[in-house]
């Protein structure tokens, strides 16, 4: 391979708008000029198709140029951002985002939704998913909290692991498969004041201990390819840091795929961080850093990489060690025998009725419901309102990472599911926007001739921060933004004039991120958080209010009773009150715990035991409990398993989690459910960076109930 042609494999490009426009005949001549190696023209938000008969055409035609007009005919990588179904493509199947996914805690429900979401990634021509998002969110005002799978580290991992499971399959060498991509490596979520790419200050235990953990577990599973963040930790932006991609993934973590630059993250580097002086500088210190493929830099990244290695300035075994790996994945995947994609398959297959089927079981699995006093499950009879802005909105029901526009999607709203479910009579009055009042007096009337008013409130689609306002429909100085997490008047001002009808009002909670909803929950009878849950949603909704099915969610993040409250963390860490206990309010008030969720049915636990009281520090114990369904009906919970650390010098959480099962039972069965605990599980990272078990006394907890184990030190 000549110099230009090595450069051409690490580099990628666009075809739609994202800055400037560039059409499939420019990403044509890039190809032929640049033999540049990676593509993305559809699966995400700018993109050129959104269509699948207009992907897979493009699709084929650019590889038809990268096999028959370059001189080696390396077939081209495609990559999408399909990070909860194929939901850049309006005829994929949308399954619930991060944190509605993470409500089912179900890790083989994760890695299904992760399956079917690479056959139609497949199928659709593309190779490379930007998924799993290991992210941990610890700031509930930042507009990516819905990618991510909540608060816990653990739960984090543990979903992010059959994710990276589900996208690779057996092997990359399956005509299913695709490449994982883990990020955004190694700590994104708790931006400076809620503010996305805002520098991180994190400490060092915080970085081993709460952001890292999840990046292992994918790691463990053999993720294919890791994305670095926007953002900067200890003054280093991540896409420039050696000690970050090199000294860290490649060194101490033992990773060898590939890392790929997340979009404009060159760029920011000079043009944000200012740690560089151009855009040359940029290119320079990402490949001094680590990175492989900047995925969307293309040609002028390809000429700066060509005359750095021509001057002596960057090391052309630098390139070789990263086309290398490109290759490696390109062979693998079997691009080299079969590049093209089947029009007639892909029609068969994206958004098909199983995988339709499949986005509804796990939207029904998400469903949290957070209150209620009877009022639910809902009479089928029933005579009902449908109201609120996410209550007939296809695009706010998906929400971000998705097509931006409803055509071809069909998507089941809400409405549609109630009026699919409910034999009495439905009633729509939409009553207000986003953020504007609309026909509330209508809305009114038409509650006080109902026996139940179900009002969708909520966020709106949007991705990053909040936007962007031609696509989200919303200013940034107007909800939903980082300034607040409570309702605008409009949505507030609905549901009060409907609950001062008398008619028992059902709160639906569309959204993102964990809003502040005080009032509703100290005036509505019943709440329920949908998340954003996807294609099937709608239906998954209206089965859950009447009861045609359980609501099986458990709230994977806390939901603070106001902005002013933040943090609000189930795993913090403790601390003295010098004037007393009683005079210090309680470190974790939440409107809602982390965890929280309630079921139509009830169930009791009965003794907790362990196998082993005491273990060593590289050994193993299972604890068991029994949980009976003592109701009259079939449900879901979710046994959730806690430890606190009683050994060690060092300040550790209250407490973290550290096991969790998902039980359905019919009523009256019984069922012991054991969970795996190993010592190294309970342990923690020490500065150095080497895990450590402290040999002592640990508190499993679960629901009410406590038991002590002792760690021993190993010979």
């Amino acid at each position: 391979m000549t110099l230009e042609e090595k450069a051409g494999q690490l580099v990628g490009t666009w075809a739609g708008q994202l800055g400037e426009s560039k059409s499939v005949e420019d990403v044509e001549a890039e190809i032929r000029e640049y033999n540049v190696g990676a593509v993305a023209s559809f699966g995400w938000a700018g993109a050129i198709d959104s269509r699948l008969d207009d992907v897979v055409e493009t699709v084929n035609r650019l590889q038809e140029v990268a096999l028959s007009e370059t001189r080696l005919g390396i077939p081209l990588l495609f990559n999408v951002d399909a990070v909860h179904g194929h939901a850049y493509v309006a005829e994929g199947t949308a399954f619930p985002n991060g944190l509605g996914m993470a409500a089912t805690w179900d890790e083989n429900g994760a890695e299904t939704v992760a399956d079917v979401t690479a056959t139609e990634v497949r199928k659709t021509g593309a190779h490379q998913n930007y998924s799993p998002t290991c992210d941990v969110a610890r700031e509930p005002r930042w507009g990516r909290t819905f990618e991510t799978f909540g608060e816990s580290p653990f739960l984090c991992g543990r979903l992010a692991a059959a994710m990276v499971r589900g996208y690779q399959g057996g092997s990359l060498d399956e005509p299913d498969s695709v490449v994982a991509t883990a990020k955004h490596f190694p700590a994104y979520g708790e931006p400076a004041r809620g503010e996305d790419t805002a520098p991180v200050e994190v400490s060092s235990y915080l970085l081993q201990n709460v952001f890292l953990p999840s990046f292992i577990d994918a790691l463990d599973d053999g993720v294919e390819s890791v994305m670095p963040c926007y953002n900067a930790i200890d003054g280093r932006p991540a896409h420039g840091s050696r000690e970050y991609l090199t000294d860290l993934l490649r060194g101490e973590l033992g990773f060898d795929g590939t890392i790929v630059s997340d979009w404009n993250g060159v760029n920011m580097l000079h043009e944000d961080h200012r740690v560089t002086s151009d855009h040359r500088d940029s290119v320079r210190m990402t490949r001094d850093a680590g990175l492989d493929v900047a995925s969307v830099d293309a040609t002028a990244h390809a000429d700066h990489l060509v005359s750095l290695v021509e001057e002596g300035t960057l090391s052309e075994s630098i390139l070789d060690e990263s086309v290398e790996r490109v290759l490696g994945l390109k062979f693998r995947l079997g691009l080299f025998e079969n590049a093209f994609v089947d029009p007639a398959e892909a029609r068969d297959v994206v958004g098909n009725e199983d995988h339709r089927n499949e986005a509804l079981e796990t939207a029904r699995k998400s469903m949290t419901l957070l209150q209620n006093d009877g009022v639910l499950p809902l009479d089928p009879d029933a005579d009902v309102l449908v109201a609120g802005p996410n209550a007939d909105n296809p695009i706010h029901q998906l929400g971000g990472w998705s097509v931006p526009d409803a055509t071809g999607t069909d998507v089941v709203t809400i409405r549609e599911g109630v009026e699919s479910v409910c034999n009495g009579t439905v009633t729509y009055e939409q009553g207000a926007s986003m953020n504007e009042r609309l026909e509330i007096d209508a809305a009114v009337t038409a509650a006080e001739d109902a026996d139940v008013a179900v009002v969708a409130v909520g966020e709106n689609w949007y991705l990053h921060e909040f936007g962007p306002s031609e696509l989200s429909g919303t200013a940034p100085d107007e909800f939903p933004n980082r300034t607040t997490l409570e309702l605008p008047e409009a949505q507030r001002d609905l549901l009060k004039a409907l609950s001062e009808t008398g008619t028992p009002v059902v709160g639906v909670l569309v959204s993102g991120r964990p809003l502040a909803v005080d009032w509703m929950a100290e005036n509505l009878p019943s709440l329920l958080m949908a998340y954003y849950p996807g294609t099937m949603g709608g239906r998954a909704v209206a089965e859950t209010l009447f009861g045609r099915c359980d609501p099986g969610g458990r709230l994977p993040i806390s939901i603070p009773r106001s902005a002013s409250h933040l943090p609000t963390r189930f795993n913090h860490f403790p601390h003295p009150t010098p004037i007393g206990p009683d005079e210090h309010l309680p470190s974790y008030d939440p409107l809602f715990e982390f965890g929280h969720g309630l079921s139509y049915t009830d169930f009791e636990y009965g003794q907790l035991s362990v196998s082993a009281e005491t273990i060593t520090s590289d050994g193993a114990t299972t604890v068991e409990i029994p949980v009976e369904n003592v109701g009259d009906r079939t449900g879901s919970t979710v046994v959730q398993l806690y430890v606190t650390e009683q050994a060690g010098s060092r300040v550790t959480p209250v407490r973290e989690l550290c096991g969790f099962e998902r039980v359905s039972l019919d009523a009256g069965a019984k069922e012991t459910v054991a969970i795996p605990v190993d010592a190294a599980t309970l342990g923690r990272v020490d500065p150095t960076g080497t895990p450590q078990v402290s040999p002592g006394e640990y508190t499993l907890v679960v629901d009410e109930q406590t038991t002590t184990i002792s760690i021993e030190a190993s010979d």
